[in-house]
């Protein structure tokens, strides 16, 4: 196997393992939703993943690395969805119980939520595009390279927000009581809103 493939994966792991948004956003939704829904969320985020690869592989993810405008507007976008995600925790921690809904519907919310949240943020896209090329063979194909680096992001990433996911719920049912429940969420919400206000003063 190629080395520089083995290092890119060994970068890959780190990043993985790193708190940000997206440990942040599993917590909210396992607290609220459950396992299932968070494993959903995780899958959502690591799609997002290979969004940001076809785009950095396509070259689109130049622009937002290239114009400052196109990266504050992506970037603004993040935050406001960090912030919104965080609110509506803070919301549903006030509430008696939380609402019921479709199976189907929460399924779908919990997916979308977790690509959302990796999509509009900027700085993966332009981690793609600066840690790629280190790592891929200009003389091969880019996109299936790109692709395959994705692909093993994503399975990194799902694995990790599921154990994640895990432990977070067996906490959570250890403490199990309304009162402790509320200020758990009520935390995660606090964490999404500060994250996306760092998102937003952050520079490139």
């Amino acid at each position: 196997m190629d080395p520089r493939f083995l290092a890119g994966l060994g970068v890959l792991v780190l990043l993985t393992i790193s708190p940000g948004a997206d440990m942040a956003l599993i917590a909210k939704v396992t607290i609220a939703r459950g396992r299932r829904a968070a494993f959903l969320t995780s899958l959502g985020i690591c799609s997002g993943l290979l969004v940001h690869a076809s785009a950095s592989a396509l070259g689109l993810s130049v622009i937002l690395a290239t114009s400052a405008e196109a990266f504050t507007v992506v970037k603004l976008a993040g935050a406001a969805y960090l912030a919104y995600l965080g609110v509506q925790s803070l919301r549903e921690s006030f509430r008696a119980a939380p609402p019921t809904e479709a199976p189907q519907v929460t399924s779908r919310r919990s997916f979308v939520m977790g690509l959302m949240n990796n999509v509009l943020n900027p700085k993966v896209a332009v981690f793609y595009l600066t840690f790629l090329p280190q790592f891929i063979d200009p003389s091969g194909n880019v996109l299936a390279q790109s692709l395959l680096f994705a692909l093993a992001h994503a399975v990194m990433g799902t694995l990790w927000l599921a154990a994640y996911a895990y432990v977070v719920a067996r906490i959570s049912r250890q403490f199990a009581s309304g009162g402790v429940r509320r200020w758990l969420e009520r935390t995660t919400g606090a964490v999404l809103i500060a994250l996306g206000a760092r998102l937003a003063f952050e520079r490139r």
